[in-house]
C-alpha cells in the first residue's frame, strides 16, 4: 500500500457512514460536523420531521454542507414504523396490506409511501422488512411482517420495491439473514438464533435470493447464528455472512448497509468505532450512526485510524468507498432532489394516503367477510378523511418504540 492510496481512502472514508442528527434545524454544531466527515447520507427521524417544508429544507441544508450527492434516507415501512404519520396521517401496516392478498395493492403500498417520501426530499427508504413472521418473533415483529412463507414475503416485496422504484425511491430489503425466529429485540439484545444454514437458506434467504438484483441495498441484522459462524459474532459484523454468503453465493452486487450501531445487540459485543471498522472489514458498506453525535464522530474516527494503521482496512475501506460513489453515480438521477412541496402538494399526498389506506381496509373486510359473517358495525360511525383526521390530536400518539426501530 502507498502513502497515496492511505490518503485517497482516508479523504473518503465519510462516505461509509450515514448519519442522524438532534432537532428539526440546520445549526452551526450540525453543520460543522456535516462539513467534517463528508458522509455518504443522512437519516431523519420522527424527531426531526415537524412539517414537510421545513423537512424538505433540513435535508437541502444537510446537502449544502456536503461535496457528494447524499442518501437522504428514512425508515417508513407504515404501521408502527411510520416517521410521517404526524404530518400526513397514518400509513397501513405491511401486515395490513399483505391481509389483501393484491398485488396491485403491495405495489400501492410502495408507491405511496414513496411518492410522500419523495416529495419531502428523501431518495431512499429503509424499507421493505423480509423476515419471516415465525411465532418466535411474533411479539418483536407483529405487524411489521407479513407471512412465514418466504415465497408470499418474496412476492410482496418485490411488488413493494418495484412501488418504490415507480416513485423514484430506492429501497432496502432487512434485516438479513433473517429475524424471524429471533425471540430478542436486537435494540436491546442480541438475538442468538440457533439454525442450520441449510434451513436459512430453505426459509429466511429466500427472498434475499430471489431478490437480490432487485433490492437497491441490503441491512444487516445485529443478530448472532452460531449454526453459521461458530461464534456470537453479529452478522451484521460478520464475514462470513457478508463477503461469503450474500456476496459470493447470493451474488449481491449493490450496497450493504449495517443496522443501527448504537443498538444493543451490537454493543453488547463491540464499541461504536469497532462496529464501524468491523462492518467494513466484513466486507459491508455503510455504517448507520443513527443518534448520538458524539458516536458519529466516533465512528468516523475510528474508521479515520484503522484506516491509516491497518493497510487490509484500508483496502476494504477504499473497495466500500469505490461501491458507494458507483452506485450514487448508478442511481444519480433518483438520487437528484424534488423541488420544495407546496401546500397544494402536501394535502394532495395526504387525500391520497387516507384513500389508499380505506381501500386497504375496505378490501381486507370483504376478504374477511367471505369467510366469516360481518360484525354489527355502530350506526354513523366512519372514517375522517386527513383534514379531519388532523385536528384529533389523539390519534398521532407515537408507540414508545417509535423512533427507534429500523
Amino acid at each position: 500500500m502507498t502513502a497515496r492510496s492511505t490518503v485517497r481512502s482516508t479523504r473518503q472514508i465519510g462516505q461509509l457512514l450515514l448519519v442522524g442528527c438532534d432537532g428539526a434545524e440546520m445549526t452551526s454544531r450540525l453543520a460543522s460536523l456535516l462539513t467534517r466527515i463528508q458522509p455518504g447520507g443522512v437519516i431523519l427521524f420522527a424527531r426531526n420531521i415537524k412539517n414537510p417544508q421545513q423537512t424538505w429544507r433540513l435535508l437541502r441544508d444537510c446537502q449544502e454542507c456536503v461535496r457528494t450527492r447524499l442518501l437522504t434516507s428514512i425508515d417508513l415501512e407504515g404501521g408502527s414504523v411510520d416517521r410521517l404519520r404526524h404530518v400526513l396521517g397514518p400509513t397501513p401496516s405491511a401486515a395490513e396490506v399483505f391481509r389483501t392478498r393484491d398485488r396491485g395493492l403491495f405495489r400501492k403500498h410502495g408507491e405511496t409511501i414513496g411518492n410522500n417520501c419523495r416529495a419531502l426530499g428523501f431518495n431512499v427508504d429503509f424499507a421493505p422488512v423480509v423476515d419471516l413472521a415465525f411465532p418466535a418473533s411474533r411479539q418483536v415483529m407483529a405487524t411489521r411482517v407479513v407471512s412465514a412463507n418466504p415465497r408470499a414475503v418474496t412476492a410482496y416485496a418485490r411488488e413493494f420495491l418495484a412501488g418504490l422504484r415507480r416513485a423514484k425511491i430506492l429501497g432496502c430489503g432487512k434485516h438479513f439473514p433473517g429475524l424471524g425466529e429471533g425471540a430478542l429485540d436486537s435494540h436491546q439484545k442480541l438475538p442468538v438464533i440457533d439454525k442450520a444454514l441449510k434451513k436459512l437458506a430453505a426459509e429466511d434467504l429466500v427472498p434475499y435470493c430471489e431478490l437480490a438484483k432487485q433490492m437497491p441495498m441490503v441491512m444487516v441484522a445485529h443478530a448472532a447464528f452460531p449454526q453459521v459462524t461458530g461464534d456470537l459474532t453479529p452478522a451484521s459484523l460478520s464475514p462470513v455472512w457478508i463477503s461469503e454468503i450474500l456476496r459470493r453465493r447470493l451474488g449481491f452486487k449493490n450496497l450493504i448497509v449495517s443496522d443501527d450501531l448504537e443498538m444493543g445487540g451490537v454493543l453488547a459485543n463491540a464499541t461504536v468505532e469497532e462496529a464501524a471498522v468491523g462492518h467494513i472489514y466484513a466486507g459491508g458498506d455503510l455504517c448507520l450512526v443513527c443518534h448520538r453525535e458524539e458516536n458519529v464522530v466516533l465512528a468516523y474516527e475510528g474508521l479515520m485510524r484503522t484506516a491509516e494503521r491497518d493497510a487490509r482496512f484500508d483496502r476494504a475501506a477504499a473497495e466500500a468507498t469505490g461501491r458507494v460513489l458507483a452506485f450514487k453515480r448508478k442511481w444519480a438521477r433518483l438520487l437528484a432532489p424534488a423541488k420544495a412541496p407546496s401546500e397544494a402538494v402536501v394535502r394532495k399526498l395526504a387525500r391520497k394516503l387516507w384513500e389508499f389506506s380505506e381501500q386497504v381496509r375496505l378490501e381486507a373486510l370483504a376478504r374477511r367477510e367471505i369467510s366469516e359473517p360481518a360484525p354489527v358495525q355502530k350506526a354513523g360511525r366512519r372514517r375522517r378523511p386527513p383534514e379531519e383526521e388532523r385536528q384529533k390530536k389523539s390519534v398521532r400518539r407515537r408507540p414508545p418504540e417509535y423512533d427507534r426501530q429500523l
